[in-house]
């Protein structure tokens, strides 16, 4: 044993001259044995040998290195910074944890030997024995089993024997013993009961949360752009329920897939030829006319899975992420062959790759489609199909032949498709026998299928608000107008002069559009506020049509022309109204379109100009001044009409102040000298 108090250090201290002065040695109380030695051995060095006084010599001094260059630069050792008396060392809690795992017991092979002392002890606990001997029998079950190995069992009688129990007892010890066997028996059977529906509930509840937990993947899983993670996955739709039967007004499109729909089917009819079936179809027209329909209808016509993806929904803020999902649908794909993969909005993720520090990771999503729809192995039965309506947005290299191999246009609906939609949505809900649905095709020109569709619907909420059990003509007519014109302001409270001058500025148009050769045939005209604006007259084209005449867009222009001019007119210049605002846009920009675009001009000739503000300053001036022109020409042709009709434009004015809404029939009738008091009673007869 090794002790050494402080008063000892500080004796030594004085008795040792060239030892180094202690300040402070409170800390000594917290010190190991080793450490201590360590101080002791660098605070009191023990003094060896004198050595005798250097004999001069002429042979220059020669110095030992020492073990170090710290030592040999500082005459110091490097160790005595790194002892932890004067440096106090960290260690982090993993390393720390780290070592002491490579000494954990576990770790440690161990070997022994047992005496016959525990061999015997154990024994006797039951937890141990000769296991090799047949008449072992461990403690713990002592008195569980009926039965042991090597021992027979002793009957009733025998037990009785052994006991000597008289007689008189003999008879009650077997009543009591066979009383206890039956209730022992019993709480057997209840005990393996409750133990069986134990294990039935344990089994139960592990399915149960293995099905959820399946379901719940399942659920994360069904569409990949409802995921925010890279590993999405997509699930296929069938839609046997979508046939080319139910897809109206796109005749020439649906003949343009039925080979898209053979090539599913039956692509060896082509392939034995040598052909190549196409990897995608792209789908243009505008919005709501059923491109996401025909393609849903091929997938159908085939019996084939459809896969279904949305071009906005590949991209989001991680960098990655679309591209990965691009991966995931043609993975999921061709494993499914033959299949059809329909991308809506395709510019969204298609859009022409662009060069910007802002987004220089965008065009890793339209790489990796283009690789994947370049990938395909000819004939492998996976068909893409994009619809957008903004063609011209699309990069190049993915419309070009060998990704995209067909391009359908679905335009909107003549009057033979909008009749057959028409009848189509009409044949959905209970309507009158009488509705003739060419009557409101020929007056909704330009709708898409959409927006017939919107029409039927908005005529069925119509007549169920009226309490009607079946919809109307008249509920069809509601619908148009509402569309057409917007929805009906009846809450608005106009006083009588503001009234009279928006009568008198339709009945301005419905005059100019009526006494026009080339002008559109009137639809209906009203002073009911409708919408942003106060009054509105609607024309519609008797056919459809595919182009315009320069009389035609002069006839627009007159008849946009026709309500200031029937304000200056009637009221004077000092009570023109700003209502004339959107008439003028529109007559400007057939002007400017007649000039610029449509070689109309006789001054500047059939040259086109696409952005005005790019060109010299002397043609600027030149389509200004030809546009003003036109715009001129156009006023002074509509302030002719009205000068001579005025008699008709007051008649038609004093119509729409007491009825406020007038149909083309209306109009005819006012104009023509009839009176309307006989003809609208009967009309309200037929309606209802």
């Amino acid at each position: 044993n090794f002790n050494l108090s402080q008063t000892d250090l500080l004796t030594n201290k004085q008795n040792t001259e060239k030892s180094p002065t202690i300040t402070f040695l409170g800390c000594l109380s917290d010190l190991y044995i080793t450490q201590l030695d360590e101080l002791v051995s660098r605070l009191l060095p023990t003094p060896g040998p004198e050595e005798p006084p250097a004999v001069p010599s002429i042979w220059r001094t020669s110095h030992v290195s020492a073990d170090s260059f710290f030592h040999n630069k500082h005459g110091e050792n490097l160790g005595l910074f790194g002892s932890r008396l004067f440096h106090r060392q960290y260690h982090s809690p993993l390393r720390q944890a780290c070592s002491e795992l490579q000494f954990l017991p576990v770790w440690v092979q161990s070997r022994g030997f047992k005496t016959l002392r525990s061999r015997t002890r154990r024994a006797e606990s039951g937890y141990d024995g000769p296991v090799e001997s047949e008449a072992y029998t461990p403690g713990f079950m002592k008195g569980l089993l009926l039965k042991e190995k090597g021992v027979e069992a002793q009957s009733l009688d025998q037990v009785i024997q052994q006991k000597n129990l008289p007689e008189n007892q003999q008879e009650a010890f077997k009543t009591g013993f066979t009383e206890g066997f039956m209730r022992s028996q019993a709480l057997t059977q209840r005990t393996q009961g409750m133990w069986s529906r134990q294990r039935h509930s344990y089994l139960f509840f592990i399915i149960t949360v293995g099905g959820s937990a399946e379901l719940s993947t399942k659920m994360k899983i069904v569409r990949f752009r409802t995921t925010s993670g890279l590993d999405s996955a997509v699930d296929p739709i069938q839609m046997k329920n979508v046939t080319f039967e139910h897809v109206k007004g796109v005749e020439e499109a649906k003949s343009e897939l039925q080979d898209v729909v053979e090539f599913l089917k039956n692509p060896q009819k082509f392939t034995v030829l040598g052909g190549k079936l196409p990897k995608g179809i792209l789908l243009v027209g505008p919005p709501g006319t059923g491109k996401t329909l025909l393609a849903r209808a091929v997938a159908g016509e085939a019996d084939v899975p459809f896969y279904y993806a949305s071009g906005s929904e590949f991209d989001e803020m991680f960098v990655g992420v679309g591209a990965s999902r691009i991966r995931n649908l043609f993975k999921e794909a061709k494993a499914n062959a033959p299949c059809v993969i329909f991308i809506d909005e395709l510019d969204s993720v298609g859009g022409k790759r662009i060069e910007s520090p802002m987004h220089p990771y965008s065009r890793q999503t339209i790489n990796q489609l283009l690789a994947e729809m370049d990938g395909f192995k000819p004939n492998e039965g996976v068909i893409v199909i994009g619809a957008t309506n903004f063609a011209e947005a699309l990069d190049n290299a993915l419309v070009r032949p060998g990704r995209f191999d067909m391009q359908v246009t679905v335009p909107r609906p003549d009057v033979k498709g909008r009749t057959e939609i028409l009848n189509w949505y009409l044949s959905k809900i209970k309507v009158d026998p009488a509705i003739d649905a060419e009557i409101i095709a020929r007056g909704t020109v330009g709708f898409s299928g959409a927006e017939l569709e919107n029409l039927v619907n908005q005529a069925a909420l119509k007549a169920a608000v009226d309490g009607k059990e079946m919809v109307t003509m008249k509920d069809l007519e509601f619908a148009k107008d509402k569309i057409l014109m917007g929805p009906e302001r009846r809450s608005v409270e106009i006083d009588k002069k503001n009234k009279t001058i928006t009568a008198y500025h339709e009945s301005g148009h419905a005059i100019v559009a009526y006494y026009t050769k080339d002008a559109m045939p009137i639809n209906k005209a009203t002073i009911m506020p409708r919408g942003p604006t106060l009054g509105h007259v609607s024309m519609l084209p008797e056919n459809d049509r595919w182009s315009e005449t320069r009389a035609q867009l002069l006839a627009q222009m007159d008849v946009s022309m026709g309500g200031r001019v029937a304000e200056e007119l009637i009221f004077g210049n000092d009570n023109i109204t700003t209502g004339a605002s959107s008439d003028f846009d529109g007559a400007t920009k057939i002007a400017k379109l007649m000039v610029t675009r449509f070689g109309m001009s006789d001054k500047l000739g059939v040259m086109t100009y696409g952005d005005i503000s790019k060109q010299s300053p002397e043609t600027q001036a030149a389509i200004e001044q030809e546009v003003r022109a036109l715009l001129k020409d156009s006023y002074e042709r509509a302030k002719d009409i009205l000068k001579t009709y005025s008699k008709e434009h007051k008649k038609l004015a004093d119509a729409l102040l007491t009825y406020e809404t007038l149909d083309a029939k209306e109009i005819q009738m006012v104009l023509e000298g009839k009176s309307l008091d006989h003809y609208r009673p009967q009309q309200q007869q037929q309606a209802l």
